[in-house]
């Protein structure tokens, strides 16, 4: 598929936080997690589409990425293996998230091994106008009407980056096949350090 999974060098708008905690509280119940996992722990659109049940391993705390989901003009689903080699990968889950995708699971999720965990209303694989609707509506609630959906990815990047991840991890932990973008999310670090560090001369010296 032509243009699936790459990476693109844009400047875009980095959601906060609490602006993800608000996008979930506001998105369709059965997409809070999506809305979740995009923005903690990064992974991409057809990662998430694609995401199966064995795929999720809740008692190591682990997702497993091994397949995207696409859909075609004509509705058809396209499944196939990530893009790259570094696509592939065994990504861990902030203990923070797992009740919620344990709900997620139990209540939405397909059922089987290979059931979808995002489904549509009627219990089929999630379909992209689907999430797309959901998600505009969402964001223009929460008052952020031009936030992508991949700007989520590119906080679980910056957040990954500011606890000192080095550039061969957030390459592993995001997916990616070359250093470029990975570069980006600690420049993007950097600045919310200097940012970070004028707050603290609030506290250090609070003035008359």
């Amino acid at each position: 598929m032509k243009g699936a999974g790459v990476e693109r060098a844009d400047e875009r708008q980095i959601p906060t936080v609490a602006q993800v905690r608000l996008l979930a509280d506001a998105i369709d119940s059965r997409l809070r997690c999506l809305v979740l996992l995009a923005a903690f722990v990064g992974l991409r659109k057809g990662e998430l589409l694609g995401l199966r049940r064995r795929d999720v391993d809740l008692e190591h705390c682990t997702i497993t990425v091994a397949q995207q989901r696409q859909v075609d003009r004509r509705g058809h689903s396209l499944v196939g293996a990530p893009k790259t080699d570094a696509g592939r990968r065994t990504v861990a889950l902030p203990a923070t998230l797992v009740d919620d995708l344990a709900l997620h699971l139990d209540k939405y999720a397909q059922r089987g091994d290979d059931g979808y965990v995002f489904t549509g209303q009627k219990g089929g694989p999630l379909a992209p106008h689907v999430l797309q609707r959901a998600w505009a509506k969402a964001r223009t609630e929460v008052g952020v009407p031009d936030l992508h959906l991949h700007d989520l990815r590119h906080l679980a990047g910056t957040l990954a980056a500011s606890t000192g991840a080095g550039t061969k991890e957030l390459m592993y932990r995001l997916g990616h096949a070359s250093q470029q973008a990975a570069l980006r999310y600690q420049h993007a670090t950097g600045e919310r350090d200097r940012a970070i560090a004028d707050a603290l001369d609030s506290l250090i010296d609070p003035g008359p």
